[in-house]
């Protein structure tokens, strides 16, 4: 076999980042949901190259908000994809919109059933979230927008880490689990089928990140946001930054896809020929545990940490299917000793909060939609099985990408400050591997 040479490059805290040939410019760029998590880290990477990315396309009901404003090389179009397709495609039309890659990170989240989890109500997230996808690729056909690449994000809930144990590690070409609807697979085969049968000369990637720390002022979906607020109160009322749940999940390796990291190896994608037509994970590449990263977050917030509780009276959550999704043995047991959304829901809690946001000039000075946000937190703080995505696909074709998640978590915060989400962190101390 050949000896192949390829270029890298560090940007910041993130690294083997690749090099494009020069001669990979003036491309056109369409991105859905842009003021979502994903989809503004996309138009924040793109945006850094505005001769490679000579104009970007943001829709979305809403505009990103970007403190600085718009990159001048972007534009956003109001667009709802819940409307008909007709419609949608007198957007592009009237807005003379053209794209050469396609990024889709629309997705609404729908309240969950009564009493149950975030993504309780799958058959409502497979109606809406399949509208969505349908809808736009319906308008792309009306306005003859027929780019060279779309890329669509799905993510971890395709391997069903939401229902129970996986199979490790989780690879692309891993079976679909068919334990309850799941709209990653009517939205993924949507867009295969228009690709072939519709827009034959359009090619299609899917990209699944893990966990997505990322920085937007909408704080749902997004475990960043809760553990700062988490970390800032707890430093506030000189407490210690205590874990919630046992010693199995402090110590379980869990992947985590930072929004930025996600959007690199997404531009990637579409820009690499072999990689066309092709299914991968998106992560930041190393390895994470809640174990290594809580005394790091302690110590930013110059505060002590404190890991499992061995003398605690523990509570046990089952995960619901038996066998679960990797289709042998039994489910997992989740134990904690308290969950962050039953103690952002403390009176003490609310009025440290206040006191910080006021102090601070935060956007909210009451902390909203607490089961919500700090559930999701809590789902990720006391997971009882790996998930720990393979990269060996991306590897082979020439994918390099990494990024310390620690450090990652770092920016994120910093970013949400920013943004006037949290308050400034202290950074006491700062170290990493």
């Amino acid at each position: 076999m050949a000896i192949q040479q390829q270029l890298v490059h560090s940007d910041g805290i993130y690294h083997g980042l690749p090099v494009f040939p020069k001669e990979v410019k003036g491309l056109t760029a369409l991105i859905t949901g842009a003021n979502g998590i994903s989809g503004y880290h996309m138009l924040r990477v793109l945006a850094k190259d505005p001769e490679r990315w000579s104009k970007i396309y943001c829709l979305s009901r809403r505009p990103p908000a970007v403190p600085e404003g718009l990159p001048k090389n972007a534009e956003h179009i109001a667009c709802d994809f819940l409307k008909s397709p007709e419609e949608i495609g007198k957007v592009l039309k009237e807005n003379n919109i053209k794209a050469d890659h396609v990024f889709f990170f629309a997705y609404i989240q729908p309240p969950p059933l009564e009493g149950q989890g975030i993504w309780s109500d799958t058959q409502e997230l497979t109606r809406v979230n399949s509208a969505l996808l349908n809808n736009f690729l319906g308008g792309m056909q009306f306005a003859n927008v027929q780019p060279k690449r779309f890329m669509l994000q799905t993510g971890a809930k395709n391997y069903a880490i939401h229902n129970g144990p996986i199979k490790q590690p989780q690879e692309e070409g891993d079976p679909r689990v068919q334990l309850e609807p799941n709209f990653y697979y009517p939205q993924e085969d949507a867009l295969i089928e228009y690709c072939q049968k519709i827009s034959p000369n359009t090619a299609w990637n899917v990209a699944m990140p893990s966990f997505i720390p990322g920085a937007v002022p909408d704080a749902a979906m997004n475990i960043t946001y809760p553990l700062a607020v988490y970390a800032a109160v707890k430093a506030h009322l000189g407490e210690t930054l205590d874990y919630p749940g046992d010693i199995n999940s402090w110590q379980m390796p869990l992947t985590m896809s930072c929004a930025t990291m996600n959007a690199y190896i997404e531009e990637w994608m579409v820009l690499t020929e072999g990689a066309q037509n092709q299914r991968f994970n998106a992560c930041d590449g190393g390895s994470f545990t809640w174990e290594s990263f809580w005394p790091r977050l302690a110590a930013w917030y110059g505060i002590e940490s404190k890991g499992p509780d061995p003398k605690a009276n523990y509570t046990e959550m089952p995960t619901p299917y038996d066998p679960p999704p990797r289709g042998y043995g039994g489910p997992a047991t989740m134990r904690f000793n308290f969950m962050t959304a039953q103690w952002a829901q403390q009176p003490k809690v609310a009025k440290a909060w206040e006191e910080i946001a006021t102090k601070h000039g935060l956007r909210d000075t009451q902390l909203r939609d607490v089961e919500r946000v700090f559930g999701f937190l809590d789902g990720a703080l006391l997971m009882a099985f790996p998930v720990y995505y393979s990269t060996d696909k991306a590897r082979k074709m020439g994918w390099h990408g990494f990024v310390d998640s620690n450090e990652s978590y770092l920016e994120v915060f910093r970013d949400l400050a920013k943004l006037k989400m949290i308050p400034p962190v202290p950074e006491k101390s700062v170290e990493f591997n």
